[in-house]
């Protein structure tokens, strides 16, 4: 079974950062409008605007989880969904913002606030003619007291009797006479102006939901590089761990080769002590990951270990040298970089030559850069090791290129005074631990 990768998630901070920049943004834009052209009443307009924005971000965070369904589908199974699906959600939007906006719009049909509050604390009486049209009784204000007679005292005048309605009451001017023409004209007017707020956040809605499909293509490029980049490593690694294990086989050999040498001449002793140390060498050096990197103390124990193996062959021609400063011991390294430049040197110096040969290995510090040098004093020259060593310096040579690219390099040839030496430089990486 094939494991599918999961879809890329746009996380919900984003989404509600970006819902929440959408308004803010709708927010001042509508209310520097208002302001320039003079339509908002201060305080009033602004806080039922904000709170219109408030639950219209709400209301969109609710219909964030449909769109994920979409994340999938095609684009043009998007557009269609997305054009169809807005228009009944920029409705809904339109008609909370009419609902917020409800006591400025009558404020507006009825002149002033005061009759507005009127109507609204129940302060007035609505009825029907005959004609069908609505009458409209507002509050009258109460009529100033009349004046006292000549001589009489505000004490002794007798209040007025109260006298009953009449027709002309009735029609001072206190009532408002609404025709249905008019009422009717007036929720049409409500439902126009209903459709174009709903058009306003249709366009609005649209905006944001091209905004959130953006930013899933943006978290899809980002998994790409994501698996990009593990793809390559897992290849690296792939490339260290093939290279690291060609220099076993072309050890084995070598040392097989000796232990066959020490058995033929009866040597048995010898070839015991050999077998003990390679087994030690072995036990060391493939007990962890070949793609990992060692300790430089670590990989100096390692080539001892060969001298070693070594020593029992050529137990007087063999000599070692190992000089590292203290600063670079725990500098990290790859894994056996150094064991075919040490076996080279005893291929073509020790073996090639009955007097004694000396190997040296140095390493430093350089600036940030890690300096180790294998070299010997042996009659081998620049042209016999090139066409000997095909599988050990071209080996070290990849090996640094796939772990360090550029910044590592090995240089080697035939020294002034004889022999030869091999210098790689690498990142210095130092482990404390």
């Amino acid at each position: 079974m094939t494991d599918v990768a999961p879809q890329p998630r746009v996380p919900a901070r984003i989404v509600l950062l970006s819902l929440a920049a959408l308004w803010a943004c709708y927010f001042i834009v509508a209310s520097l409008r208002g302001a320039f052209l003079g339509f908002d009443p201060g305080w009033a307009m602004i806080s039922r605007r904000l709170t219109s924005c408030i639950l219209s971000m709400l209301i969109m965070v609710a219909v964030w989880p449909l769109l994920q369904l979409l994340d999938r589908k095609s684009g043009g199974t998007r557009l269609a969904i997305v054009l169809i699906g807005a228009l009944p959600l920029s409705l809904l939007l339109s008609l909370i913002n009419d609902v917020i906006f409800a006591d400025i719009q009558t404020t507006a049909i009825y002149g002033d606030e005061e009759d507005a509050a009127a109507i609204a604390a129940g302060n007035v009486r609505i009825s029907r003619d005959e004609a069908g049209n609505i009458l409209v009784d507002l509050p009258q204000p109460p009529a100033p007291p009349a004046p006292p007679p000549p001589g009489a005292t505000a004490s002794e005048s007798p209040p007025p009797p109260p006298s009953p309605p009449s027709d002309a009451d009735e029609d001072d001017g206190s009532a408002i006479t609404i025709h249905t023409g008019q009422a009717l004209g007036q929720d049409l007017g409500r439902w126009a102006a209903i459709a174009d707020t709903a058009s306003g956040r249709y366009f609005l809605v649209l905006a944001w939901v091209a905004l959130y499909f953006a930013l899933v293509k943006v978290e899809e490029a980002r998994a790409a590089e994501r698996r990009e980049g593990e793809y390559r490593r897992a290849a690296e690694a792939a490339e260290l761990r093939s290279l690291r294990y060609q220099v076993n086989p072309h050890f084995l050999f070598n040392t097989l080769n000796s232990l066959s040498a020490l058995v033929m001449t009866g040597r048995q002793d010898d070839a015991e002590e050999m077998i003990q140390t390679l087994s030690t060498f072995y036990r060391r050096t493939l007990s962890g990951d070949p793609t990992n990197d060692l300790r430089l103390v670590d990989e100096i124990e390692l080539q001892r270990l060969y001298f070693a193996i070594e020593a029992v062959r050529f137990p007087n021609r063999l000599l070692t040298n190992i000089d590292v400063d203290d600063a670079v011991l725990g500098a990290k390294v790859p894994g056996m970089i150094l064991q075919p430049l040490v076996e080279n040197s005893v291929k073509y110096a020790v073996a090639a030559t009955q007097r004694p040969v000396t190997i040296s290995i140095d390493a430093h510090r350089e600036g940030d850069q890690l300096v180790v040098v294998v070299r010997d004093d042996g009659p081998g020259t620049q042209s016999s090791k090139a066409e000997g060593c095909g599988i050990g310096l071209a080996n070290v040579r990849d090996r640094l290129r796939a772990r360090y690219g550029t910044a590592a390099s090995i240089r080697f040839g035939r020294q002034a005074d004889g022999g030869f030496a091999t210098t790689l430089r690498m990142p210095l990486q130092v482990d404390n631990g």
